[in-house]
């Protein structure tokens, strides 16, 4: 396993210069690994057995029905959830669909998961991929290096030379470098929402109120309750092969099947859920904030002190009064990458 997952790390690698912040980096770098991850490992039969088993008689071939009913779909039926296993039906979901009330509920998502998660990863990379051929390592350049403030005197103050001519002479042309940035983080909170859309029309609008029937589960009375999660991801499904018999009529073969891939997507979504929802409230606040930032002038000076204590306020105010917000940004980002000493 650790072979396995081993070189996704590269995607944790220090960045000696930040270009970004910790939401940004929670979006583009963590989603994205966790997305793999899951991908991965349930592409990983070793790990979870094979992705289908099915139960067959009737002198079939059993790899040809396990073909066949991972490859078309599998079915429950829906009213025998709320039965008792073991005494009403033979498993959750599973009983004689004459028997039932319901129509049957098909299972067409396990072949898709891994691929979909890896296009999910894809689309949470990609913010992060814009944002890097936009930036083009402009912050990388302007710091010189001097994140680490153990330089010759010399060097330090040619350096410091090179920064301040640069920032007066270019200085109000760095907007669109802050609004590229600020549209990757929106880019971030749209794409999120919109992956929310796509888990719950992939899951034939299950997704959204999965978490909360989850969580709801305890408190429902034993005899009403049943599991949501076996529900959305039903350990044991039914699958109806047709064959010719012997005088050439059709016979009809019903087949139990086991989906041990569903132990392991069940839980992969749970938490993909609590995730996508905690990371959609934060990513929202960060785009209030950032708007703040546009809209509202008098609180640059003091978050830009905030970032950078060793300079005074009244040194913040002047600042941030003669930039525009392009400037201002590119200074407080220069404030996280740069010794302080040499900041102020």
């Amino acid at each position: 396993m650790f072979k396995l997952l081993g070189g996704l790390s590269v995607y944790f690698k220090y960045q000696p210069v930040k270009t970004d912040n910790a939401v940004f980096r929670l979006h583009n770098v963590f989603t994205t690994v966790l997305l793999l991850t899951c991908s991965v490992i349930i592409t990983a039969t070793q790990y979870v057995g094979q992705p289908i088993q099915c139960i067959v008689g009737g002198g079939l071939p059993a790899n040809v029905v396990n073909t066949f009913c991972w490859i078309t779909s599998t079915f429950t039926m829906p009213d025998a959830f709320a039965r008792e296993a073991g005494k009403e039906v033979a498993h959750p979901g599973v009983m004689n669909e004459y028997d039932s009330s319901q129509e049957k509920k098909y299972y067409t998502y396990y072949q898709w998961v891994c691929f979909v998660l890896f296009f999910q990863a894809i689309m949470c990379y990609t913010p992060k991929y814009l944002w890097d051929a936009f930036e083009g390592g402009l912050l990388r350049t302007i710091v010189m290096g001097l994140n680490i403030g153990v330089c010759h005197a010399e060097e330090k103050e040619k350096k410091k030379e090179v920064i301040i001519n640069y920032l007066i002479r270019h200085e109000r042309t760095h907007k669109l470098y802050a609004l590229r940035y600020w549209g990757c983080e929106l880019l971030c909170l749209i794409n999120i929402v919109l992956q929310l859309w796509m888990m719950d029309a992939f899951f034939n609008g299950e997704f959204f109120s999965y978490g909360t029937r989850v969580l709801g589960y305890s408190e429902v009375p034993q005899e009403e309750r049943y599991d949501p999660m076996i529900y959305v991801f039903p350990r044991v499904t039914k699958c109806t092969f047709h064959k010719y018999g012997a005088s050439g009529t059709i016979q009809t073969h019903d087949s139990l099947c086991i989906l041990p891939l569903n132990i392991v997507n069940e839980k992969t979504y749970i938490f993909l859920w609590f995730w996508y929802i905690i990371l959609a409230i934060i990513l929202v606040l960060l785009v209030i904030y950032r708007l703040i930032i546009i809209f509202v002038p008098t609180v640059r000076p003091r978050l830009l002190h905030a970032r950078a204590r060793t300079i005074a306020m009244e040194a913040a105010v002047l600042v941030s009064q003669r930039t525009d917000v392009g400037d201002w940004w590119l200074l407080y980002m220069l404030a996280r990458n740069m010794d302080p000493l040499i900041y102020r």
